[in-house]
């Protein structure tokens, strides 16, 4: 359940604090899924539930934005855990990380997709500004929609997601993290693959099986591999 201002009424004892986000990537990639992100503006406040991410390594994955060191871009991803890194991709859209790992490290959690739980016709208002939004499901399917649904750009690159009262906010799930198994016969809970439009050996699924996504939840996108090269 949600108070008025759109953070689930389990706050702030679940807002994971600086240290839950020093974690191996892998590890935090996991744990967010089904965990709430919130976002209050002056329009209002938008919250979502995450339900597909993609985990990025630093020095260790030619798939990240700090494979080759440290750049005026991606410098947020070097600092402490815990901070949002948001980017333009190709000049068209904007895609928002949480910083996760040790200082220094630059390892961060890709937000790929969601569920809006509060706020769905503010957040259904800006996908609508910025282009066709068919239905719900579709309002944060995908790291842009995930944007600009909850109304996240560069100025909001470096945001603190640790305190229950900030601009921003990330709630993580009442339970458990969710199990990559269930009994015998029944589906996954979670699913792990190749994450999207990675080329080279980071698109890898025998390296890289770093996309983690919630099974049979609509609001998951579609995968999509990267161009083969020529």
């Amino acid at each position: 359940m949600s108070s008025p201002d759109g953070v689930p009424s389990s706050a702030p004892s679940s807002v994971p604090g600086r240290d839950w986000y020093a974690r191996p990537v892998v590890d935090v990639a996991r744990d967010l899924l089904g965990a709430t992100l919130t976002r209050r503006t002056a329009d209002g406040v938008v919250s979502l539930r995450l339900t597909e991410v993609e985990a990025y390594d630093g020095a260790t994955d030619p798939g990240s934005h700090a494979y080759r060191g440290l750049t005026r871009r991606n410098a947020t991803m070097f600092g402490e855990p815990g901070r949002l890194y948001v980017y333009r991709h190709l000049g068209l859209h904007h895609c928002v990380n949480v910083v996760c790992g040790q200082e220094g490290e630059a390892s961060a959690v890709l937000l790929r997709a969601g569920e809006v739980v509060h706020g769905t016709d503010l957040a259904r208002s800006r996908r609508l500004a910025s282009g066709v939004a068919r239905t719900d499901r579709d309002l944060a399917r995908g790291p842009a929609r995930l944007a600009v649904a909850l109304g996240l750009d560069l100025s909001d690159d470096g945001a603190d997601v640790t305190h229950r009262d900030d601009a921003v906010v990330l709630i993580r799930p009442p339970a458990e993290p969710v199990p990559s198994a269930g009994p015998a016969g029944a589906p996954a809970v979670l699913r792990t693959g190749p994450r999207v439009g990675v080329s080279g050996d980071g698109g890898r699924a025998d390296l890289f099986p770093w996309r983690f996504w919630l099974d049979e939840e609509p609001t998951v996108s579609a995968y999509r591999a990267a161009p083969a090269r020529t």
